[in-house]
């Protein structure tokens, strides 16, 4: 749904992680994934079409719980090298480089992209990645 249009390209896909639950632990384990784009699309054109894709997938983000569960959250990580602090967008995302749910996935793709000066592998070096298991390919 995303890459579907001729303004995103998907440039890589990482495998589907199942990972424990993270903010509200008492929920199922999340199943997460991570993509490289090339996009013709502003920072905040593509939170707006991710945010699309989530509600045609079911999410209704005034009727949860932080951090509870929901049905998708497509997440933007980074935008090239762009450093962006606005009421509705933050890049790199503030968090990722702390998040093994993050970082496992991204190091699949990316794993010497540097973000905020510090390769992805090697954050993910730094970080407790123990109960993230990768899944079969479907």
């Amino acid at each position: 749904m995303l890459c579907s249009q001729a303004d995103i390209r998907l440039l890589a896909r990482s495998s589907d992680y199942r990972t424990p639950a993270w903010g509200i632990e008492d929920q199922p384990a999340f199943i997460n994934a991570c993509l490289q784009l090339e996009t013709s699309l502003t920072p905040h054109q593509l939170l707006a079409r991710t945010q699309s894709v989530e509600r045609a997938l079911g999410r209704e983000r005034g009727r949860e719980q932080r951090w509870g569960p929901r049905p998708i959250d497509i997440d933007l990580l980074a935008y090239d090298d762009l450093t962006l602090q606005t009421a509705d967008l933050t890049l790199p995302h503030p968090r990722l480089l702390a998040r093994a749910f993050v970082l496992v996935p991204l190091a699949e793709i990316v794993p010497e992209r540097r973000i905020c000066g510090v390769r992805v592998r090697d954050a993910l070096a730094r970080v407790d990645a123990s109960g993230i298991e990768r899944l079969a390919p479907r």
